[in-house]
């Protein structure tokens, strides 16, 4: 069976869960299947870690393309997999796509969310096997779109690399990283986007600036911008570090430093800083929204009322050492039910199951 992967996020985003996602699993079907990928110039982050030859889709432009089905004629009865939201209209190729979440038909107005819904519902509609990363992205699915064939979609749960585990020598490496500044601070971690306004990144702030003893870390998503900085020096006046362009083993460095990871995402199509923090042994206080609590188990504190006191309470709650190392134990056991090499095997029984569906009509 001949696999063709549309490499085509590496292009929209930098760096982020899809392209994570999509990196573990080219690592593990290039080295067990005859694949090709069609990809266009990028700068991602995950895919120049990746050795792999590449065909180039075409000459039309890229943000025309993107919105388009994929128009290369493709061998007959082989499995394409579009990383975001494309089919091929070859009748004799098996279509695969991948769900990761519903913000934008949440959260989203305007030109924005009718473009994006309607690639994404064309995708869903056109496909002959739908994979979701969670259970809540398929509740969601079918909640927006209730006529699709429930047969022909299947959760298939992402995870968190082993570059996110328990660093035993913590105390020297305060010393040799790069997060010497850090050394002797409580630090509440935020990992991830910053703009959308369901991430509630100023409520994480306000949460910090009502706590005496702590600082505020936060990772990713582009440069602090003006308003984000004249909040922070509002209100945290000096308890706040940014970091931009580390490494996951870096960042692994930065859950085991931290108190706690504070992730209070209104929506979570997955959420895997949850898991990278229950692997590198760092407590979540998140939400008990969305997919968060799929993911999390019993294994975080998650709020019921998204507000400041809620967090703060659960944060002073952590203080208990008690209580922190049993919720850190059983973040290792719930970590262990998730893994790259099952998302991949999963995914690959999927091709097969789908092929057979196909091969019967």
């Amino acid at each position: 069976m001949k696999i063709i992967y549309d490499n085509i996020a590496y292009s929209l985003q930098k760096a982020g869960g899809i392209t994570i996602y999509w990196s573990e699993l080219i690592k593990r079907i290039y080295k067990n299947e005859n694949i090709i990928f069609y990809e266009n110039k990028n700068d991602n982050i995950f895919r120049s870690s990746l050795n792999i030859l590449t065909r180039k889709e075409g000459i039309m432009p890229f943000r025309l393309s993107r919105y388009l089905p994929f128009l290369k004629k493709l061998p007959s009865k082989s499995i394409f997999h579009s990383s975001y939201y494309r089919t091929s209209l070859q009748r004799d190729v098996i279509n695969i796509v991948t769900v990761y979440d519903f913000t934008y038909e949440y959260f989203r107005n305007g030109l924005a969310r009718i473009m994006h819904s309607w690639q994404k519902n064309l995708a869903i509609k056109n496909a002959d096997g739908v994979i979701c990363i969670s259970d809540s992205t398929k509740r969601d699915l079918f909640k927006f779109l209730p006529n699709v064939d429930r047969k022909k979609v299947r959760t298939i749960h992402i995870s968190a690399g082993n570059e996110f585990h328990r660093i035993t020598d913590i105390e020297k490496l305060k010393k040799d990283s790069k997060f010497k500044i850090l050394i002797n601070k409580k630090i509440i971690l935020y990992v991830g986007d910053r703009r959308s306004a369901y991430k509630n990144f100023m409520l994480a702030i306000d949460v910090v600036s009502s706590l005496k003893d702590y600082i505020l870390v936060s990772v990713g998503s582009g440069e602090i911008t003006k308003d984000e900085n004249n909040n922070i020096k509002n209100k945290l006046q000096g308890k706040f570090y940014h970091f931009l362009g580390i490494s996951r083993d870096e960042l692994n460095i930065l859950y085991n430093l931290s108190f706690c990871l504070l992730y209070p995402s209104s929506y979570e199509g997955f959420g895997i800083p949850v898991l990278e923090a229950m692997k590198a042994g760092c407590p979540v206080i998140s939400t008990n929204s969305s997919s968060i609590p799929e993911v999390a188990g019993d294994a975080a504190i998650l709020v019921d009322n998204i507000e400041q006191d809620s967090f703060v309470k659960s944060i002073k709650y952590l203080e208990n050492k008690n209580l922190r190392n049993k919720l850190i134990n059983k973040g290792f056991l719930q970590a262990e039910k998730f893994s790259w090499n099952l998302c991949y095997k999963q995914t690959r029984e999927f091709y097969n199951e789908v092929n057979n569906w196909k091969s019967e009509k």
